[in-house]
């Protein structure tokens, strides 16, 4: 009887397909489970010691920031008319039905992702400029960026979650060598950066994303595998550290000076360790593993936006970014019937077949987009309100017009209700001011406290 049950499994594991799995997060999200998982007493103690990012009804509020590669058919992309009446343009048509959760924000620029005196690279500059504001080193090995809002805004948050932030991507991120006209492949590769020489690599891996969340084997194992690899690794922690302090007593000068940068590390290890365990077992959602890279892109980008909304429902975590794909990507979109490279086509040259080619593209991301927003929605919070609500979502890109490489009135979507604190949908023309300034508007609300500048800021951003 054991084994014909475990032969069913088995069969069942093999017939189960990526739409199932997207089936089943919508399934597991259905059930009022957040509220078990939200760690009240935690977050009021530490609320009341410095003051966490919690809204009004004392739901967390959460942050993401979404980039495509690029840039965008500015006409398709731009609403004819600013202010809280305004239509969709073609491109971001689909976001219609949140219109209410919308923001769309001309005139915002990224001045220090201009080249100037170091020439070509507006796609390594692109990305890397992209959520820090700051002016890249032109080096293959010499990196210097600054540490992007996500990080700092982690640095704040993050302790009250399991994971202090998460970051995806649908690329195969590459971390060394140059990409991008003598650019470090690390600057074109990462949105996020926690010092100015130290990229955090992004997941690309949906399996990886979900085991890393919730832990490995299926329904009903993940919470016992979990405490079994908690302990193994204690146990080898343990045993290094006791090994290690043996070897001290044997060197001298330089060598113990690596020793304590080593035993620090260790200690890095140890407290991550008993952050996860304080926050008790991670969430065991009713749905299967992926299985890993998808080769259908459509449904790559839906899984790893899932996972980022079942991170932010569980409480997981409450910063995450998401690179679609690095600016520069030259993929073909054959699901909607574009064959040749995007950024090939983006450098259309005016050409009114190639231009209605990347808008197709545009509009592809943005009805992916859209879908993320719409999940977010369906779900309710552990205040009533839904996820969407209580969350503070950026989707734009690096460069605005990729037939040029201008970085100026960059195409940029501000979503979610902010916990109430942003302000009805509407279309706002900023002019020209640092897309810094709504950074440091989005780090007020998310409790990053004495931040008078963030990147090339010169303010805070109004009509938010």
């Amino acid at each position: 009887m054991k084994q014909s049950h475990m032969q069913s499994a088995a069969q069942r594991r093999a017939s189960l397909s990526r739409r199932h799995f997207l089936r089943g997060v919508g399934a597991c999200l259905a059930l009022p489970a957040l509220e078990s998982f939200f760690p009240w007493k935690l977050v009021a103690a530490e609320n009341a010691g410095g003051g966490l990012a919690l809204t009004a009804s004392g739901a967390p509020l959460r942050s993401a920031f979404i980039f495509f590669p690029n840039g965008a058919i500015q006409p398709n992309w731009w609403p004819d008319t600013p202010g809280a009446d305004f239509k969709f343009n073609s491109t971001l048509q689909p976001l219609a039905d949140c219109r209410d959760y919308v923001r769309v924000l001309g005139g915002l620029d990224h001045l220090n992702a201009i080249g100037g005196v170091d020439g070509g690279g507006d796609h390594a500059r692109g990305n890397a400029v992209f959520l820090t504001g700051m002016h890249i080193k032109k080096s293959a090995t010499d990196l210097h960026d600054g540490i992007s809002i996500d990080q700092l805004m982690a640095a704040k948050v993050g302790r009250a979650t399991r994971f202090p932030s998460l970051e995806l991507t649908c690329d195969d991120a590459r971390k060394t060598g140059a990409c991008d006209a003598g650019y470090s492949c690390a600057y074109q590769y990462n949105l996020s950066w926690s010092s100015p020489n130290t990229p955090v690599p992004a997941e690309f891996n949906p399996r990886s994303v979900f085991e890393r969340l919730f832990g490995p084997g299926e329904h009903g194992q993940r919470v016992q595998n979990n405490q079994i690899r908690q302990k193994a690794q204690q146990s080898v922690l343990d045993f290094v550290m006791d090994d290690a302090r043996d070897m001290q007593k044997r060197l001298t000068g330089t060598d113990r000076d690596k020793l304590d940068q080593y035993f620090t590390s260790v200690r890095e290890v140890e407290a991550r360790i008993q952050r996860a365990e304080q926050f008790g077992p991670a969430p065991d959602p009713l749905i299967e593993t992926p299985d890993g890279v998808p080769s259908d892109q459509t449904e790559y980008v839906e899984i790893m936006y899932e996972l980022m909304a079942l991170a932010f429902q569980t409480d997981s975590t409450r910063i995450a970014t998401f690179c679609l794909a690095h600016d520069g990507d030259n993929r073909s979109f054959s699901q909607i019937g574009v064959l040749e490279g995007h950024h090939d086509l983006s450098h259309h040259e005016n050409n009114p077949e190639r231009i209605a080619k990347v808008a197709k593209i545009d509009e592809w991301y943005a009805e992916k987009f859209a879908g993320f927003l719409k999940k977010l929605q369906s779900m309710k919070d552990v205040d009533g309100q839904s996820v969407l609500h209580n969350s503070m979502i950026v989707y734009g890109g690096g460069n605005s017009d990729g037939n040029r490489h201008t970085h100026t009135n960059l195409p940029i979507v501000l979503a979610g209700g902010g916990g109430g604190t942003l302000s009805p949908a509407s279309y706002e023309r900023f002019g020209s001011l640092p897309a810094c300034n709504l950074f440091l508007s989005l780090a007020d609300r998310m409790g990053v406290q004495g931040l008078e500048r963030f990147g090339d800021s010169t303010g805070r951003l109004a009509k938010i």
